[in-house]
């Protein structure tokens, strides 16, 4: 799957997290970041395999440029021995020439291999920077991806508190209190009017002694204040 698309889904399913009735966006970007991994580990193997061949390649360059060296060192040494009267002018330069040959093809060898080399090294650095946008894209994704919980959890709480709110009236909780009250308003005016109508029929029995109780207090208040008078004149 191509990594912008990946990406791009991930993006929608953050923006479209407070949607309902979609895919849960928590999954799908988890599932986004597993493809991601799983990309960053084929980016991995690729790029150590073509490092690995850009390692070899330079090295064959390297021995190619060596024998290529040696074979011209062997052409002068051959030319030196015909110098020398060690070996016939004609046989040395006849081999002093296949040297040379055998000097040109490991040049070309080592060109041809120099340049691999170079494309190799090349396609190597573009494989270890796709590798390092994987994992700037994965550390930000999975940042995100917590960023992401907190706020589902959030929003699942604030939800289930304002669900709990609004089902306070669906349920009649306040209707219910209010007539709870009124229902105890009703009750304590009932007590009273029976307490009215218990003291508005009293018995005869009752009020006779009601009345004698109400004029003795008053007659002994009145011989305390003749008392009192009496006590004043004598003084």
């Amino acid at each position: 799957m191509n990594i912008f698309k990946r990406i791009f889904r991930i993006g929608q399913a953050e923006i479209h997290a407070v949607v309902e009735k979609m895919e849960d966006p928590i999954k799908m970007t988890e599932q986004g970041i597993r493809e991601m991994k799983e990309d960053l580990e084929q980016a991995l193997e690729a790029y150590a395999k073509v490092k690995a061949l850009a390692i070899r390649t330079k090295s064959n360059f390297e021995k190619k440029q060596e024998e290529a060296n040696l074979f011209e060192g062997k052409a002068i040494l051959l030319l030196k021995k015909a110098q020398n009267g060690e070996l016939q002018v004609d046989k040395a330069e006849n081999l002093a020439k296949e040297a040379l040959l055998l000097k040109k093809q490991f040049i070309a060898e080592a060109r041809e291999l120099e340049k691999q080399s170079i494309i190799h090294l090349q396609s190597a650095d573009e494989l270890h920077k796709n590798v390092d946008v994987l994992k700037f894209n994965i550390t930000k994704w999975e940042s995100e991806l917590t960023t992401l919980k907190a706020r589902v959890k959030v929003s699942n709480a604030a939800k289930m508190v304002n669900k709990q709110l609004a089902n306070i009236d669906s349920n009649s909780t306040i209707s219910m209190l209010e007539r709870m009250k009124v229902k105890v308003e009703e009750d304590e005016a009932l007590a009273k009017a029976y307490g009215e109508i218990a003291h508005g029929n009293k018995s005869i029995i009752d009020e006779i002694n009601e009345t004698i109780s109400n004029k003795d207090s008053i007659n002994a208040e009145l011989e305390a204040l003749k008392l009192k008078l009496n006590n004043d004149e004598k003084i």
